[in-house]
């Protein structure tokens, strides 16, 4: 239910909507700064598991290197030099969307923060406990020659993860599943709803037009 994970699978979700499958999903993640937490750090260095991407509707290795393009996001952002880098979005969306192929991006400068070793963890920048951080998720889903397109934009990728959790908590303590075991966000929730009832507090979800 992170930012990396719970979030993708939620808006791509949402995007998709009431298509049955995509032939082609993209995930485009634009921080303008990284200030890594010591457990962001620690993660990175255990983390050595070979990345994975769905290409012809299965889980493959991310190509080495990785590929890199550009991305034009809304404002502030606008145009960005990107690197794929999958999450744990692929896991969760290969668990229950049909998709031919998904590639997830992030774009290069806040990779060079969290590559520096002098960068410094992040700070509070207001009453809420917020850092200054400011992020934006793109996903773009496509079918058949059609294009469907969300997004969600706020502040402070670690902040952020703490109403996810919590909404998804309370809607399972509302609404107890009849059945117990792992699921992703996106088999759960009513996707596009889940992430309204987080604006404008937490974030801002532009639907998929």
């Amino acid at each position: 239910m992170g930012f990396y994970g719970g979030l993708g699978d939620l808006l791509a979700t949402a995007a998709i909507g009431d298509w049955t499958s995509v032939d082609d999903l993209r995930i485009a993640i634009a921080l303008d700064s990284w200030l890594p937490t010591q457990g962001t750090r620690r993660t990175g260095e255990r983390n050595t598991a070979h990345r994975l991407v769905i290409s012809d509707g299965q889980l493959q290795p991310l190509p080495s290197p990785a590929p890199t393009t550009s991305w034009r996001f809304p404002a502030p952002f606008d145009s960005q030099d990107m690197v794929e880098l999958p999450f744990s979005e692929t896991i969760l969306i290969s668990r229950h969307l049909k998709v031919g192929a998904f590639h997830n991006y992030l774009n290069l400068a806040p990779l060079r923060d969290l590559r520096d070793v002098n960068t410094p963890p992040p700070e509070a920048s207001d009453e809420t406990g917020r850092s200054a951080q400011v992020f934006l998720m793109d996903v773009v889903a496509r079918r058949e020659g059609e294009v469907r397109r969300a997004s969600v934009t706020g502040r402070d990728i670690y902040a952020v993860t703490a109403p996810l959790i919590v909404e998804a908590v309370q809607r399972l303590l509302d609404a107890p599943i009849e059945k117990g075991g792992v699921f992703a966000p996106g088999e759960l929730f009513d996707a596009a709803q889940f992430l309204q009832s987080l604006a404008p507090q937490h974030l801002a979800y532009e639907p998929a037009i």
